[in-house]
């Protein structure tokens, strides 16, 4: 049985050399994109078995927040996250989101395929080293923000004031400081820049 796969990645070449190790007599690519965005737009229309997408796609959502969304989609198509990135709150934030899969990108090629070929029968596929952190990410979950307090973070990593934030969201400037302070106590940081550097290292903005 042929397993049909829809490639997201921001790299071109990337694609390009996904799509010639990864067309065999059991996987074939139905299509491929650089963004989030046209992700859900294309797996709405193709339908594939899974998609195979990076955990860092440029401006736009993130390899997270596109699984999430894909996995909202009906029918909705396995996703196995394929990256460079290793560290443990993207991976469990990719789990999850609802991902089936996570691998390297210094995985063989052979690999990746047994990887698609086990997600699309919605078994879970880790290395062995990562499902271990996978595991204990549950046991010990990371502090979790609110959608709200992920929409300031993400203005604030853009350089806006407290003033462009609470004009942005419509809120005022004192719930905006009751927002970073509630960012920087689940954080545990005490500074802007610490509590942008930590979501971007954990793929939230």
């Amino acid at each position: 049985m042929t397993t049909t796969v829809l490639l997201v990645d921001d790299h071109p070449v990337v694609r390009s050399g996904l799509r010639a190790v990864l067309n065999t007599d059991t996987v074939h690519v139905v299509g491929e994109v650089a963004t989030g965005e046209e992700a859900i737009l294309l797996a709405d229309h193709l339908h594939p078995d899974v998609v195979l997408c990076d955990l860092r796609l440029g401006d736009g959502m993130n390899g997270i927040q596109t699984t999430a969304a894909l996995r909202a989609l009906d029918p909705a198509p396995a996703v196995l996250i394929l990256t460079t990135f290793n560290r443990d709150a993207e991976i469990l934030g990719a789990i999850e989101a609802g991902a089936t899969g996570y691998l390297l990108k210094d995985v063989a090629p052979e690999v990746i395929v047994e990887g698609l070929q086990r997600a699309a029968r919605g078994d879970m596929f880790l290395a062995p080293d990562l499902a271990h952190r996978v595991l204990k990410g549950m046991r010990n979950p990371p502090p979790r923000l609110t959608v709200r307090e992920i929409e300031v973070l993400r203005l604030m990593s853009t350089g806006a004031s407290n003033k462009d934030i609470a004009s942005a969201l419509f809120v005022t400037e004192a719930t905006v400081k009751s927002h970073i302070a509630h960012i920087f106590t689940k954080l545990n940081v005490d500074s802007r820049s610490r509590a942008i550097h930590l979501a971007q290292e954990s793929g939230l903005i």
